[in-house]
């Protein structure tokens, strides 16, 4: 089974500042409440050490992150592979005018297969909250 996902945030700021933010591996994976650590490989490519509250998985997972697809400042897309799942993401970055200028509309897309029983379940229930936890660090980042 596959659990997907969007969800669009609006921002007041141009889309640059959002990419900033979105753009760089390491801070879209920090927000996410089960990542437990990151690596940056000089071949531009992630680790992140997931830890799943799940039963059947009692230790960190590595899972092997890369931006497959990246046209700034408007899309980002990366795949994360592991033994546990595989994961896509997608960043997607549009200009929108506001009551006092330049915004921006962006719009977060998960899928996660689960390769080991209750990845889905896991991500089904608390996608949400992770989506909101990197929400929150974007406005943070951006002085929101």
């Amino acid at each position: 089974m596959t659990v997907r996902v969007e969800q669009s945030v609006e921002l007041p700021v141009p889309r640059e500042r959002v990419w900033t933010f979105i753009s760089d591996p390491e801070k879209r994976a920090r927000p996410i409440s089960v990542v437990r650590d990151f690596e940056l490989e000089s071949d531009g490519r992630a680790i992140w050490q997931i830890k799943l509250p799940i039963p059947l998985i009692d230790r960190t997972i590595a899972v092997e992150t890369e931006n497959v697809t990246v046209d700034p400042p408007s899309y980002v897309k990366f795949v994360g592979r592991s033994r546990a799942m595989r994961v896509v993401g997608e960043h997607e970055l549009a200009e929108t005018e506001n009551g006092t200028g330049t915004g921006t509309v962006l719009t977060n897309r998960f899928t996660v297969e689960g390769r080991v029983p209750g990845v889905e379940r896991y991500f089904r229930r608390n996608f949400e909250g992770e989506l909101d936890n990197l929400e929150d660090a974007i406005r943070e980042d951006l002085g929101l």
